[in-house]
């Protein structure tokens, strides 16, 4: 009856997921599952999925891809809608893209590349959802020549970024985005090229080297490298300067929470307080706090890894805002982020690598011209 027929669905699409559950007690991604099973068990020819993605884990994504490419081969078809270039090379045989409401070409997967796609998405109006540049250019904070780690596989990049600019960086999981933000960061030193800040050539061979150059890194994994759910707000935020708020071993609670307060009411952030634990927070919030971390230590250049990944469109356009009046504060920003939109609509320029490479640079101004 039935339950047979439901068993055999769930099983089909390789959910393990009991027939009797409440969908209320199911995670997101098994109630994804759940809608899925529920499409095909009406029989369902074409499958329209939009941005299935947006809240699973690398886990739970892979079942659910393998899920996509089970029903394309048993003859259904999918529509299926990302801004995520990885996903889009790895699920689809053709792809539309669309802007502005229209469609700017359909072509198969493999006859482009990652640059063209970028292209075809850069059309004028990306930035209605926004916050506008509001930033005048100024010097060239960070200069890399020919930088290179061979244990992570990163060669030969070139790149400035100046004063009061976001330079976007585009390309596929595993281009060499996070790999190039770790080796600026000390985590993995280069062994070529050169880095300048400010006209001077330094090494940086640990993060501490890197924070006394004034170079702050907000990870992508938030939840190792993060915010600590159980340390009140106020500790979170003065960790990577530790030693100024409490030299000796006093600390100095009253200095900590002032400026906690600060950043809580600059970044927006909803808390009870300065003694609120990191845990309390929504992602977002949490994430302002692991911002407020570093621009505690007055960097000269934040590096931003997926900013914005897993929080909810509110706290993301909060976060933009705050992303912007840095840069017009003068902090020279790069961003790495696996979200299109996000990278068009924010950066100045636009850095796209692949495999450990820069393979291109499109300057926003003229992304149109293309």
């Amino acid at each position: 009856g039935q339950r047979t027929q439901a068993t055999e669905l769930l099983n089909r699409i390789g959910a393990e997921i009991s027939p009797d559950a409440e969908v209320r007690s199911l995670s997101m991604p098994e109630q994804q599952l759940v809608e899925i099973a529920c499409a095909l068990g009406s029989g369902a020819r074409i499958v329209v999925m939009d941005e299935p993605t947006a809240s699973l884990t690398q886990k739970e994504q892979h079942l659910l891809f393998k899920v996509v490419r089970d029903l394309r081969d048993s003859g259904v078809g999918v529509v299926y809608i990302s801004h995520r270039l990885e996903e889009i090379f790895a699920l689809a045989d053709r792809v539309t893209v669309l802007r502005d409401g229209e469609s700017v070409g359909t072509n198969p997967v493999d006859s482009l590349t990652e640059s063209q796609m970028i292209k075809l998405m850069v059309g004028r109006e990306v930035s209605s959802i926004y916050p506008p540049a509001e930033s005048a250019v100024g010097e060239v904070v960070l200069s890399l020549k020919n930088l290179g780690c061979t244990a992570s596989g990163v060669s030969g990049v070139t790149l400035d970024v100046r004063a009061g600019e976001i330079v976007g960086m585009a390309g596929l999981v595993g281009a060499g985005r996070t790999e190039l933000a770790r080796i600026l960061f000390g985590i993995t030193p280069a062994d070529e090229g050169e880095v300048r800040l400010n006209g001077v050539s330094i090494s940086i061979n640990s993060p501490r080297e890197a924070i006394a150059n004034g170079i702050a890194y907000v990870p992508e994994d938030r939840r190792r490298h993060g915010v600590i759910l159980e340390m009140p707000i106020a500790h979170n935020m003065t960790m990577a300067v530790h030693p100024k708020f409490f030299p000796g071993t006093w600390l100095r609670t009253k200095a900590e929470n002032l400026l906690a307060a600060g950043f809580i009411r600059d970044l927006g952030i909803k808390a009870y307080g300065p003694e609120a634990p990191g845990g309390s927070l929504s992602g977002g919030n949490q994430q302002k706090v692991s911002v407020a971390r570093w621009l505690v230590t007055k960097p000269k250049l934040l590096i931003l890894d997926e900013p914005t990944q897993g929080v909810d469109v509110g706290a993301k356009s909060e976060i933009h805002k705050i992303i912007r009046g840095l840069a017009k504060d003068g902090l020279a920003v790069l961003m790495i982020s696996s979200d299109l939109p996000e990278v068009l609509g924010m950066s100045d320029r636009i850095a796209v690598m692949r495999g450990g490479k820069l393979v291109e640079m499109i300057d926003h101004t003229n992304a149109d011209a293309h």
